[in-house]
């Protein structure tokens, strides 16, 4: 679906959410940390029971929504029970993918801006997808979550800590998973690296950078009424962080016996998304609060560092950056993937490990044994597949793939509530401290003293999966 809530609305929920005190004592501004309500504990490692055939519904068949069909369609154990959209040309498109891939055509819910309430209350759903534009995220998940749902939200999954805040505390109470559906973490760089880093490669795992460096021109005017755009001419900070801070969080078990504690950020001054708007509108903007680059640093608890950028308005290469910095090795992914080992570590992996130093990367043959070596196993499983299904080169399978893995085979899903939560996050906290001359603010603790209950991320994996 599309038009729910206007962009001024958005602006609105997203300053009021941004409400803070200043602690004199050591300078840090702190957001409130609501207590959580009586009767509510907390989600990390919650598992469903499992779910035989997974029943989903669709909502937002726009840029993306036709695609996320198409995957579902060739994933064993699915059924696209419902599709819903303004535009039937989304519908429609959906429709033929289901009809290639030999499954019934979905029912539709279209025709008002309240269609997608219906498709939710329907009692043969198990999953809610949703993949509309960001201002109708929150509401729709919140509403499925209490019509006993299960939810998957495209990102960002939230806009505002309020909105964080109230995703963590229904999916608690209501006990039903809420996941983003965040790509990135499933490329097949970050997923073989993070694996190299779990099996020790890297030594101790320091830091880690990403970032989200896309130049939109070309796609500016593909966006509902100008939505994307004017987001970021009425809001300030990274406002679309995850792409970058998800696959860093996860090499750097966040809230997996580590947390956040302080973030600070800055941006440049805005040229190029007032010529953005300029060339979309016709106009000159009355004002634009976003900086065209924002940069935001992060240390956790354990001592270690992240980086993370955002430009969508300037020329320049596309980039996530994704580098991961230890005490012995590095990984970087852009421009040119490459590592860097000192070597011993490699020894019965790499030819000629005795000659590698940590001033130069390992040569093609070198990569090429070690990434045989250490492929994930998730890539090694369902990578070809995805390759042929598609979705960004595959990754948008994978994420799909371990979605439903997870859900019937009753498994703690890989990405939680805490995940979508502290990713999001990001972008309100750095406005805060932008808007306050750099000042640190404190990352909150969305689990609630619950940070340090597991002990490093892993995906889950069944004794006797389901085929």
């Amino acid at each position: 679906m599309k038009r729910l809530l206007a962009p001024a609305a958005v602006a609105m929920l997203f300053a009021a959410a941004c409400s803070t005190t200043q602690q004199p004592s050591d300078g840090i501004i702190r957001t409130d940390v609501p207590e959580r309500p009586e009767g509510q504990t907390d989600m990390i490692g919650f598992a469903a029971d499992p779910i035989d055939t997974v029943r989903v519904g669709f909502i937002g068949l726009g840029m993306r929504g036709p695609g996320a069909v198409n995957r579902f369609a060739h994933i064993p154990g699915t059924k696209v029970v419902a599709l819903c959209d303004l535009d039937t040309a989304g519908i429609n498109k959906s429709q033929r993918y289901l009809t290639r891939a030999g499954r019934p055509e979905a029912d539709v819910y279209t025709g008002s801006d309240t269609a997608w309430r219906d498709l939710v209350r329907r009692d043969d759903l198990d999953l809610v997808y949703i993949v509309t534009d960001w201002k109708n995220h929150t509401p729709i998940a919140l509403y499925a979550m209490e019509q006993g749902k299960n939810v998957a939200i495209e990102v960002p999954a939230a806009n505002t800590l309020e909105e964080i805040w109230d995703l963590v505390n229904t999916s608690e109470r209501t006990r039903k998973h809420c996941m983003m559906l965040e790509n990135c973490v499933y490329d097949f760089f970050e997923m073989n690296t993070l694996n190299m880093a779990q099996e020790g490669l890297f030594g101790e795992v320091l830091h880690a950078e990403g970032s989200y460096l896309h130049d939109l021109k070309p796609f500016w005017k593909q966006y509902w009424n100008n939505w994307r755009l004017e987001f970021n001419k009425e809001n300030r900070g990274d406002v679309y962080p995850t792409h970058g801070f998800g696959p860093a969080c996860q090499v750097l078990d966040i809230h997996r016996g580590d947390k956040l504690n302080t973030i600070v950020a800055m941006d440049t001054k805005a040229v190029g998304g007032p010529e953005a708007w300029k060339d979309i509108t016709g106009e000159e903007p009355d004002s634009f609060a976003n900086g065209d680059h924002t940069m935001s640093m992060i240390r956790t608890q354990n001592g270690k560092t992240i980086h993370i950028q955002h430009d969508v308005v300037n020329p320049r290469p596309y980039s996530r950056m994704y580098q991961v910095a230890g005490t012995k090795g590095f990984a970087n992914k852009y421009p040119q993937p490459g590592y860097s080992f000192v070597g011993e570590q490699l020894a019965d992996v790499v030819p000629n490990h005795e000659d590698l130093s940590g001033h130069n990367f390992i040569s093609d043959d070198q990569r090429a044994a070690l990434e045989e070596k250490y492929i994930h196993p998730i890539v090694r499983e369902v990578g070809e597949t995805a390759k042929k299904v598609g979705g960004h080169g595959g990754m948008d399978y994978i994420m799909d793939y371990r979605l439903v893995y997870c859900l019937r085979n009753g498994l703690p899903l890989d990405m939680d509530v805490y995940d979508l939560a502290e990713w999001c996050a990001l972008a309100p906290l750095s406005r805060i401290s932008i808007e306050n001359n750099s000042a640190p603010v404190e990352y909150p603790d969305f689990t609630r003293g619950a940070w340090d209950k597991v002990k490093g991320f892993r995906h889950a994996k069944a004794e006797n999966p389901k085929e």
